[in-house]
């Protein structure tokens, strides 16, 4: 069977460790979107693992797969693969050769983009790592995929073509000089083929490179489990999300589908399980109604602000969760749950269970606050709206729970779920209810040990 682990939020819920969680359950574990822009964060043995491209299940042993529906950079790939081989593990990766490959100027391209959206306040506060412009390419059907590094006549031609028109736009449309650019190679045929001909014999030589939708189907008819993991959250897929402050692919469960070629029946007749974190956190621009503020640093499209009540509450959570970006170490902006928020994301990936993390940052709290529901223009909503520029007017309506205490979250995690803080059970309860679908896990710590595991979904 298969579980599909998708995020319920903006990304940074905490996907990585439910993968890991059920890991002894697994025997594959395929990436279905995205590409090195999302992060995860793994703590096996008392070793921390901060992965963004590698599947999470590698660090157990387990068989990983890139799916068809991510873009991979190669640079990326190897360097991680490396540096878990130097810390002792053998992770066994798989790559979709019909995934899209993630060039120089890919990225070349997304950071000039987003520094001329900037002079107009209407950047996207991407990671740079050019994933939108490699995305594009797909669409545009232009691009090059993993398959064709392993014909380097291939690999030429479709350079030949693709490359003088991104020289073109660079030099024609945003006026500037590819020899002034930090890495000219990034646009130059014979540098990029030497480097990806290399990359193409190494998937060769370690046998990298699969047909995932056939290779996940005969695991599956082998009674193998395969557990496939989404980045990001909902509400920064391309379709689904607040466009256009959103990813460029599909994190919701339909992109477990169209992203390994595993049918929709295969996909909607396992778990689908919506991970929530217990507040709310973004890194980027874009509307945020439940917002505590407190935005610090360079996070792109805010200004610094004050050391207000609110302010000083959202950088106490912030500490106390590591909210920083796994990838770019950027501080995530802070809000209280969103429960609008949450009824989208379960209504369009048809949540079968959810794990809720991060319950013991909250705790110490006199007070907890919940989004219950939106008022636009008069209007009530349980829901998102359709556009961002409505979502952006809403304003939030608050219900409010008393807080609990801390208590030893390692022995709470072990006794099990009565073991919680009665007002904490009494938070999970309104979610759950909320979204009638019951809570197969809840984190109350970043171990695999402080987890309250109420649900094998396998």
């Amino acid at each position: 069977m298969t579980v599909t682990i998708v995020g319920s939020q903006l990304g940074d819920e905490g996907k990585g460790g439910i993968v890991d969680l059920y890991g002894d359950d697994v025997d594959v574990v395929a990436r279905y979107q995205g590409g090195d822009n999302a992060g995860h964060t793994v703590v096996h043995e008392g070793e921390t693992y901060k992965l963004s491209l590698v599947p999470s299940g590698a660090i157990r042993g387990k068989v990983g797969v890139l799916g068809n529906g991510c873009v991979v950079n190669p640079r990326t790939l190897f360097d991680e693969l490396d540096t878990l081989q130097e810390r002792g593990l053998d992770p066994d990766v798989r790559i979709a050769k019909r995934a899209h490959i993630i060039f120089p100027f890919h990225r070349v391209l997304d950071g000039i983009e987003e520094k001329v959206k900037s002079e107009s306040d209407s950047e996207v506060g991407t990671t740079g790592r050019g994933i939108g412009p490699t995305y594009e390419d797909k669409a545009g059907r232009r691009g090059i995929r993993a398959g064709d590094l392993l014909s380097p006549e291939v690999l030429r031609e479709r350079l030949e073509y693709v490359v003088p028109q991104k020289r073109a736009v660079v030099e024609d449309v945003y006026g500037m000089s590819v020899d002034d650019l930090e890495d000219p190679d990034a646009l130059d045929v014979d540098a990029l083929y030497e480097e990806f001909r290399e990359y193409g014999e190494r998937f060769a030589e370690e046998g990298m490179t699969v047909n995932a939708s056939v290779f996940l189907t005969d695991a599956m008819a082998e009674g193998q489990n395969v557990m496939l993991e989404g980045a990001q959250g909902t509400t920064i897929d391309i379709d689904h999300g607040n466009y256009p402050y959103v990813t460029s692919s599909n994190p919701t469960a339909g992109g477990a589908t169209t992203g390994t070629g595993l049918s929709p029946g295969v996909v909607g007749g396992g778990e689908v399980v919506g991970i929530v974190k217990a507040y709310l956190t973004r890194v980027g621009s874009g509307p945020l109604p439940t917002e505590l503020g407190g935005v610090v640093g360079d996070t792109p499209g805010y200004e610094e602000q004050g050391e207000g009540e609110n302010e000083a509450l959202a950088t106490q959570i912030r500490e106390e969760g590591g909210e920083y970006g796994t990838v770019t170490g950027r501080p995530r902006r802070v809000a209280w749950l969103d429960m609008p928020m949450l009824r989208h994301a379960a209504r369009v990936s048809g949540f079968t269970g959810l794990a809720i993390n991060h319950l013991d940052v909250l705790a110490g709290l006199d007070e907890v606050e919940v989004g219950h529901t939106y008022t636009l223009d008069g209007e009530e909503l349980d829901t998102l709206p359709a556009t961002t520029e409505e979502w952006g007017r809403c304003e939030a309506t608050y219900r409010s729970f008393d807080g609990w205490p801390e208590v030893d979250w390692a022995e709470a995690a072990s006794e099990g779920y009565e073991a919680l803080p009665e007002n904490a059970r009494d938070y999970v309860e309104y979610i759950e209810d909320e979204l009638d679908t019951p809570a197969y896990a809840i984190g109350v710590g970043p171990g695999r040990g402080e987890t309250i595991v109420r649900e094998r979904p396998f």
